[in-house]
């Protein structure tokens, strides 16, 4: 089958990697793509956001089937004009999609579904807002109410911060998605990833994992996409995964097809956990960055079988294969993100690196200039390896990332240290 991947950064990357090495596989295009899924894909310079251009290359090219990788297409509703015209697609509708789209209506959910989540109040003006967090004291939590590239939260430990996050969220730093704000009890324990498949009905779990946001080492400084992961997440113990499944994630999925806007794709749901009990953070409607690139070097091919079982509404009937691994990789990110940084430098070294079923480098922000490759965004590049422990990958992720020649980029040298 011809299969096309919406998306350009490391999430999709890993996608193409995993797909391309199963044999249903045929021709592989990525939309835009970039320097590193050149190796495995067909890149083609199309808006992930324009169904009209999206479709008319589907038609084109006979694609059988397309996996939406980030959230922006899902929220406007590029998987429900695929799927109207009958297209098979890998990703939740405009109205589920919601669940990353609006913070404030997660929380309606959660209410809903009696799911276990932290306090919270709404707010559409800064003064009712700043008037709560008052009332509630600091720590808190300042979330910008729409899509903000997972950057428009503010975990603030004292007043004047979380003043400060209100004010910059309804002057428009984050744009359209600070017009609302919710304000978040600060919740205490340790962070976890935990993927599931779902095709409307049935849920089958695909791994968890352990994400690293702050920028800094020990987990300082601010938060950014992401600059690390590891999987599978110690924290996220199987009894904790069955409890976050049983009080979460069915009852989620169950109010979402009570509503009529049933749940298809991989939810991405983000737990604080404390004394074994998981609280919902966080719904995201795609698979994270960099998580995603732990995933699927663990998945390897049958990640394209999870996601058609998933499309075709079949999880009922399928399984995960996992190997008894770990994985980890590491962002190398440009000088001054999650701030302002420089693009075009040229990164060296990278035909050095070890590329096999333990050690691949996933391209996030690059683009091929000739024979050399280009930094072209925040995060850059995800150093990644697999291993029989997590030690194991750790050393392989790094003894890698010492091969790398590119002086305008940086990254954390503890990724991995909670479970380490």
């Amino acid at each position: 089958m011809n299969i096309l991947i919406l998306g350009s950064g490391g999430r999709e990357h890993a996608l193409a990697w995993a797909v391309k090495q199963n044999p249903k596989c045929d021709t592989l295009y990525a939309a835009p793509g970039n320097a590193g899924m050149a190796a495995h894909a067909t890149c083609v310079a199309l808006n992930p956001e324009n169904s009209a251009d999206v479709l008319s290359f589907v038609r084109e090219n006979d694609i059988s089937f397309v996996i939406v990788g980030p959230e922006a297409p899902l929220a406007i509703g590029v998987a429900d004009d695929l799927r109207d015209a009958g297209v098979l697609t890998f990703g939740p509708s405009k109205a589920a999609a919601r669940l990353e789209a609006s913070k404030s209506f997660t929380k309606e959910i959660c209410d809903a579904a009696n799911a276990p989540t932290a306090a919270y109040g709404h707010f559409h003006d800064a003064e009712s807002a700043k008037a709560y967090v008052r009332e509630q004291g600091a720590p808190i939590v300042v979330k910008a109410d729409g899509l903000a590239a997972g950057k428009g939260v503010i975990v603030a430990m004292d007043l004047e911060t979380a003043l400060s996050a209100i004010d910059d969220m309804f002057s428009g730093t984050f744009g359209g998605a600070g017009a609302e704000v919710v304000i978040e009890e600060f919740m205490e324990g340790e962070e976890a990833s935990y993927f599931i498949l779902c095709d409307g009905k049935n849920v089958l779990p695909v791994g968890t994992a352990q994400d690293h946001k702050r920028v800094g080492e020990g987990d300082t400084g601010p938060n950014t996409g992401g600059m690390g992961a590891y999987s599978p997440a110690p924290v996220l113990t199987d009894d904790i995964a069955e409890r976050a499944l049983d009080e979460i994630v069915r009852p989620t999925v169950a109010e979402m097809e009570r509503r009529g806007t049933p749940y298809q794709g991989v939810l991405y749901a983000g737990l604080m956990i404390k004394d074994g009990q998981p609280r919902l953070v966080e719904y995201n409607v795609r698979f994270g960055d960099p998580e995603c690139q732990v995933l699927m070097m663990r998945l390897g091919a049958q990640a394209l079988d999870l996601m058609l079982a998933t499309a075709e509404g079949r999880l009922d009937t399928a399984k995960v294969n996992w190997a008894d691994d770990h994985a980890m990789t590491v962002v190398m990110a440009a000088n001054g993100y999650p701030g302002s940084y420089g693009k075009g430098d040229v990164i060296r070294g990278l035909e050095t690196l070890a590329d096999d079923s333990f050690h691949k480098c996933f391209h996030a922000g690059t683009k091929a200039d000739g024979d050399n490759t280009l930094a072209n965004g925040g995060r850059v590049l995800n150093i990644t390896a697999r291993g029989e422990t997590l030690k194991e990958a750790q050393e392989r992720a790094y003894s890698e990332l010492d091969k790398v020649d590119w002086e305008g980029g940086f990254y954390r040298h503890d990724i991995g240290w909670r479970a380490l």
